[in-house]
């Protein structure tokens, strides 16, 4: 087994407040909130990818830790657009990326990622990639019903158009989809104390 030295924990910083919320600094701040997404998101794939190198208690302890960094990340993002609808709009899929890998209904920092930055045709593309993965037998009936579960709850929150094939494979794998839909309404009840509260 291998030990942690091959496995950094990073601590995020809390997101930078703005003295001007203009449209190019929320732009900045914006891609500043993604980037220390995204080096969660990559201490998690890293752990994932040690996995057999770590022991049991090594592996759970880290993990735990990068989950609570999730956890005080959501909490900073709330703060940071609380009474700002603009903010709101423009990191509630940030928000809803985070949530869902504190609750567990996304697992796959890649998936994660793509649902962060609103990218719904790399999420089409992965989803291309793993069916034909699982066509060549390469991967699990279970491997492929996860992931595929994965992307599409995140198109579906996208507002992306599900076929019916894909709708009843949500349908079937309803745990996921229940965990990550009472999530979203957390967000979006919460999104609408927000814009009550910052009308004048």
């Amino acid at each position: 087994k291998g030990s942690l030295s091959l496995f950094r924990v990073c601590r995020p910083s809390r997101p930078h407040t703005m003295s001007s919320r203009g449209v190019d600094e929320t732009q900045r701040l914006k891609e500043s909130i993604e980037k220390q997404l995204n080096r969660l998101l990559v201490q998690l794939q890293d752990l994932e990818d040690l996995r057999e190198e770590l022991e049991d208690d090594e592996y759970e302890e880290t993990k735990q830790e990068t989950m609570q960094q999730l956890r005080e990340f959501e909490e900073s993002l709330a703060e940071l657009t609380q009474g700002n609808m603009t903010l709101v709009s423009e990191l509630n899929s940030v928000q809803l990326a985070i949530q869902g890998a504190i609750r567990e209904a996304f697992k796959t920092p890649e998936v994660i990622k793509m649902f962060a930055k609103r990218e719904p045709d790399a999420l089409r593309a992965k989803l291309a990639s793993h069916r034909e993965e699982a066509r060549l037998g390469r991967i699990s009936e279970e491997a492929y019903v996860q992931l595929s579960v994965e992307i599409l709850l995140a198109l579906r929150n996208l507002g992306e158009p599900l076929s019916r094939d894909e709708d009843r494979m949500l349908r079937v794998h309803h745990e996921n989809r229940d965990a990550y839909v009472e999530q979203s309404d957390d967000v979006t009840r919460s999104a609408m104390s927000l814009a009550t509260a910052a009308k004048p």
